[in-house]
């Protein structure tokens, strides 16, 4: 058994903002570093990873509900200290967060957090920390798309997906990246839509079976000519722009899972069509998708990364662009103006 920690820093870096606005606002500054509480676990962060949903809460215009609060969602590193009841986490253990700020000051972009242990998760062995900072709200958000179909499945494995089709409009994003990755890991053909001839090429890298460009008036035909049956399942980025297509092409009784508003926050759809189609239109938000999705995403990922799943870099589809800690608001600001990819903050240059 592993002695508990003790902590060698007096002080730690962090990142923090008390009112909302432009990245300026994100100061660099020393801080103690919190004890776990009960149900806690402090994690020593190696990478902090960045999303569009850290700037977007940053820049709200709604004041933080704490007076000091550390920003971005998910990070990995290596427990440091174990509140007192805790189980299945040890001082140590190599582990990626999720929701580390979510109603709690304690982001990722810091040296120390301390988060409830129902939000870390023990790597895989041989899984780097940039993988693992990758994850998160990209892979659990897409892991949510994949598993609203009316017939299930509620969890990914091998063949969980087999014989259906999948859609994944904007196949170049952080989201769209992790659902061709388990899609493809679960079984399931991949259509992936992208903008670009580089994106495309970074769609074909993460695995997906089929890429075709947007805009295109032929889109849908050229959809239907690789799914004769309807495509069963659509990751949707934009329904603003794609909800007729996604419609067109959708199977009988396919779902169709949307989790952001690109191109505007209000879409319509054919009624009848929908309808005649029994089309399940399926929201999500991983902040109030409550806890058993979060449960099973984190289960399912697991089994992903032990199966060598999920790689990042540009070699399998996902970019990386790094920014030291103290260049955070640099890290927001890439990420605002849509850097491909995903962004990722070294805390601990010794861990990564």
């Amino acid at each position: 058994m592993r002695a508990p920690s003790i902590a060698l820093h007096l002080t730690m870096r962090a990142i923090v903002y008390s009112q909302p606005g432009s990245s300026s606002v994100l100061d660099l500054v020393d801080r103690e570093p919190a004890s776990p509480g009960p149900d806690d676990v402090r994690v020593r962060i190696a990478v902090s990873g960045v999303n569009p949903t850290d700037w977007k809460a940053r820049s709200g215009g709604v004041p933080p509900e704490f007076a000091e609060v550390v920003p971005n969602q998910d990070g990995a590193g290596v427990v440091d200290a174990v509140g007192s009841d805790v189980s299945g986490l040890s001082v140590g253990d190599r582990v990626w967060l999720f929701l580390a700020a979510h109603q709690r000051p304690t982001g990722t972009a810091q040296e120390f957090t301390v988060v409830p242990a129902s939000r870390v998760v023990r790597l895989p062995e041989g899984i780097g920390f940039d993988v693992a900072a990758s994850l998160g709200v990209p892979a659990m958000t897409a892991h949510r798309a994949l598993t609203v179909h009316e017939s299930g499945p509620a969890h990914l494995a091998p063949g969980a997906l087999a014989g259906r089709v999948v859609l994944v409009q904007g196949g170049a994003g952080a989201v769209g990246h992790a659902a061709i990755q388990l899609a493809v890991w679960a079984g399931a053909t991949v259509i992936a839509t992208v903008s670009s001839d580089d994106k495309a090429e970074l769609a074909r890298a993460a695995g997906a079976h089929h890429v075709l460009q947007y805009p295109d008036a032929g889109l849908a035909a050229k959809i239907s000519s690789l799914a004769p049956g309807g495509v069963d399942q659509i990751v949707e980025v934009s329904p603003t722009q794609n909800a007729a297509l996604d419609v067109e092409v959708l199977a009988n009784h396919g779902s169709i899972a949307y989790y952001a508003n690109n191109n505007g926050e209000e879409f319509t759809a054919p009624i009848v069509a929908s309808f005649a189609k029994n089309a399940r239109w399926q929201g999500l938000l991983l902040y109030t998708v409550g806890p058993e999705p979060l449960a099973a995403a984190a289960r399912d990922i697991t089994a992903a990364l032990q199966d060598g799943a999920l790689p990042v870099g540009a070699d399998a589809g996902l970019p990386l662009t790094w920014f030291p800690l103290e260049e955070t608001a640099s890290a927001h600001d890439a990420v605002a103006a849509g850097a491909t990819g995903k962004v990722l903050i070294r805390v601990a240059d010794d861990l990564v």
